[in-house]
């Protein structure tokens, strides 16, 4: 039985008018609830609140739960009453004419539920109760419905979302078969790719997850989507959610739907687009109430999306920007509404997993109709802990107290609560600063800094209406929103959890800090049906599993390289140290390994360093030592462009010898594609653990006393996938061949070897300077007699 909310099912049949890019009130759900709860204390006895009322309903040939809960309802001899409340910063009066509309049919729901749950009933009084937060003003208003107009009124929006349910459902009963039809797109699997695939489907057979690692070249993409989409033709889910963290990976899977819709396959797909990428240029500097995109935006919606979805399967952003330019329609908003009637949703890894910007529409409640595919899931580690971690800091605040001396606007209760949070920081820092220190961690959340902070938000709630746009109003709401933020993510604050607070140039920054973002990861995969999270490189697979929300349950997966092992020398240069202590004294072996590393054969060579300083040292020295070579270096800062230039340098066929310098677990460490013999070599100078940082460190002890791996987890584990990814760019098709030339010590140390992927167990171990060029050679001249 499919679950459907009565707030759901009036916002999307009743949603009329303009589109507002923020939302009505700024309030958190918890001021809404404790709003609630005071409001609700003072009825009286006879006063039921959170009332709950359902009804199972069949529309178009499906059985629904329409479900909600009413504010309070009155039920005595005399006289039934249901109330809705609702809280605001908006004026009453200024409220538009939608939403009075929503708030009422929302209500005329309830009692029209409660009219068939209390058959004697014949009418019923309904009363909106309106309580305005910044100033605490209540309006009520009453309404009495009958019975007759409450059951034509619930005929006339069930009717109305039937329409769209026969839309959605005419649409399945045209993809199912096409699925059923379809086969898999190649003439043969590469070697493992059936069984991922059997794998895939089994795991959404018995609604599990799974951990796989697929190495380069086993066509992961195609290897989950295919039996993915196969469960939908068999009706085992009817969502497919495809995450990534890189917009490569992201065209790598429209590329498979494109090729699987060559062979007949009907289903809907959309990818979605970030607001600052997806807005027309036009909509930047407009305000909601003078944005022709957003004025009329749901008068205008149902006809673009019959348009959008009855003439276009594959909804990619030049798509959506066509069709909502011919209708005047924000893209953003616009793609997300039309998310709703597709298959197969591709996108940012936060859309799931972010707790401030994931999709409400589809995650508010778990559905078993949706499944997840988390691609490069190697990714989400480092990302997730962004995801719940947050930070404010004391500079905007002297910028802000500044601009406010000026600035009319500036209310004297604005200035003294900025003023108030501003104290707040000098006494969390006065004890760092009394002992010349810059950072210290705590486990609790100061108290004062809590309230001093809700103060201010409450503030400027009360002082943002009707401000005119100016740039000190845009400061605040910029320090506003990052507060709001900031109180967001108190709320999920536990023992995985630490407080930082440091000084830096005088700019103190409190943040919450997120070590164990595992729970929350889990709470997020549990809303669909099971998930798979796989990679190039997921190793080990445990770490992975404890990191990313796996369950005792889960189902670990591992392939094998689909390319022969032998295609690539991987060489660990034992007498190379770049321990950071070591680094200036080892320098000189490192310039003659690279120098042995491309004198093996004239072609295209990354090196890979650990920091963008490190980086420079060596590139530095290497041209200064060989002048001759031909380099390109990566920069600090690269814009689209830059980054394609880069690229374009590894040329087919090159008749000289070129040698890029780029930074480990950097833009060019992973998700680039250079095949055949646009890259011969990579060279990874160290292991790859991340600097020591206090942060870090915190990571370090709190898995120390979790599973006694703490080392492991913060800096081994996280350094290697970086090693592995780097690697990764060296064989990228069946034809590929090349040498990488791993320059640390620590490489060929047990700790290291352990966690190599089978097709690293061949390697080699140099010894001294004088073997290296000798063993590249021999690797070269085999290849060259195996070509011939």
């Amino acid at each position: 039985m499919i679950k459907l909310g009565v707030r759901e099912l009036v916002e999307f049949t009743l949603r009329t008018g303009d589109l507002s890019n923020v939302s009505g009130s700024q309030n958190t759900a918890l001021l809404g609830a404790q709003i609630h709860r005071r409001l609700q204390k003072q009825r009286g006895a006879d006063y039921q609140k959170e009332y709950y009322l359902d009804q199972e309903l069949t529309l178009n040939e499906q059985e629904y739960l329409l479900h909600g809960r009413a504010d309070g309802v009155t039920l005595t001899a005399d006289q039934a009453s249901i109330e809705e409340i609702k809280t605001s910063e908006t004026v009453f009066d200024k409220l538009s004419d939608n939403t009075l509309t929503l708030y009422w049919a929302q209500v005329k729901i309830y009692a029209y539920l409660l009219m068939q749950k209390e058959s004697e009933l014949d009418e019923v009084t309904l009363t909106l109760t309106y309580f305005q937060t910044n100033t605490e003003e209540i309006t009520q208003t009453d309404q009495t419905i009958s019975r007759e107009a409450a059951t034509t009124f619930f005929q006339q929006v069930i009717d109305e979302y039937v329409t769209w349910l026969k839309f959605r459902s005419d649409l399945r009963d045209q993809r199912d078969p096409t699925i059923h039809r379809l086969t898999f797109p190649f003439d043969h699997y590469r070697p493992g790719q059936r069984e991922l695939a059997v794998a895939v489907y089994k795991t959404i057979l018995t609604q599990q997850r799974l951990f796989a690692e697929a190495p380069t070249g086993t066509g992961k993409t195609i290897s989950t989507l295919f039996p993915t989409i196969k469960a939908i033709g068999e009706g085992e889910i009817q969502r497919i959610f495809y995450l990534t963290a890189k917009q490569s990976t992201r065209r790598v899977a429209e590329e498979a739907l494109d090729l699987m819709a060559t062979q007949g396959l009907k289903i809907k797909s959309i990818t979605l687009t970030a607001k600052d990428k997806i807005r027309f240029p036009e909509e930047a500097d407009l305000q909601p109430e003078e944005n022709p995109y957003m004025l009329g935006y749901y008068d205008r919606l149902k006809p673009a999306l019959l348009d959008l979805i009855k003439n276009h399967d594959q909804l990619t952003r030049p798509v959506i920007e066509a069709v909502a330019r011919d209708h005047t329609l924000d893209p953003f908003e616009f793609q997300l509404d039309a998310s709703l009637f597709c298959d197969v949703v591709i996108g940012d890894y936060n859309y799931l997993f972010d707790p401030q910007v994931h999709l409400q529409r589809f995650f508010a409640t778990p559905d078993p109709d949706n499944f997840f595919l988390i691609d490069e899931a190697h990714n989400l580690v480092s990302r997730s802990r962004e995801m719940y971690s947050a930070a404010i800091s004391s500079r905007p605040l002297d910028h802000l107290l500044r601009l406010s001396e000026d600035a009319s606007a500036a209310t004297p209760k604005l200035r003294r609560r900025l003023s108030d949070l501003r104290a707040t920081f000098d006494d969390l820092a006065a004890p760092l600063i009394a002992d010349q220190a810059t950072d210290s961690t705590f486990l609790t959340p100061p108290e004062n800094f809590e309230h001093d902070l809700s103060r201010l938000v409450e503030a400027v709630h009360d002082w943002l209406i009707d401000q005119p746009q100016t740039p000190f109003v845009q400061a605040v709401l910029d320090y506003y929103f990052v507060a709001i933020s900031y109180q967001r993510i108190s709320e999920y604050y536990d023992d995985t959890y630490r407080m930082r607070l440091a000084i830096e140039d005088g700019n103190i920054t409190l943040k919450q800090l997120c070590l164990d973002p595992s729970a929350f990861l889990a709470d997020s995969l549990a809303l669909g049906h099971g998930a798979v999270l796989f990679s190039a490189t997921l190793s080990p697979l445990d770490y992975y599993q404890a990191v990313l929300g796996g369950q005792p349950d889960s189902l670990a997966y591992r392939l094998d390289s689909p390319f022969p092992p032998q295609h690539q020398e991987i060489l660990v240069a034992n007498y190379i140290q770049t321990t950071y202590q070591r680094r200036d004294a080892n320098l000189a072996n490192i310039l003659l390994a690279i120098k042995n590393l491309i004198d093996g054969k004239v072609g295209n060579y990354l090196i890979f360093l650990p920091s963008h300083q490190y980086l420079v040292t060596v590139s530095q020295a290497f041209q200064m030592a060989y002048p001759h070579v031909k380099t390109v270096i990566q920069q600090s800062q690269m814009a689209e462009a830059d980054r394609t230039a880069f690229l374009a340098n590894f040329t087919s066929d090159p008749q000289t010898t070129l040698v890029g310098f780029a930074l480990l677990g950097g833009i060019f460490a992973e998700g680039i594609d250079l095949k055949a013999d646009r890259l011969i070599g990579v060279g990874i100078v160290s292991v790859g653990l991340p600097g020591i940082n206090p942060e870090t460190d915190l990571i370090r002890d709190y898995f120390d006393v979790q599973s006694h791996q703490g080392f492991a987890f913060a800096y081994q584990l996280p350094g290697l996938n970086n090693v592995f990814q780097a690697a990764g760019r060296l064989i990228r098709g069946s034809h590929d061949v090349g040498v990488i030339l791993l320059m640390d010590q620590r490489f060929a140390s047990p700790r290291y070897t352990n966690l190599y992927p089978k097709h690293w167990q061949h390697f080699q171990r140099v010894y001294r300077p004088e073997q290296l060029a000798p063993t590249i050679h021999a690797f070269w001249q085999k290849e060259a007699g195996h070509e011939d």
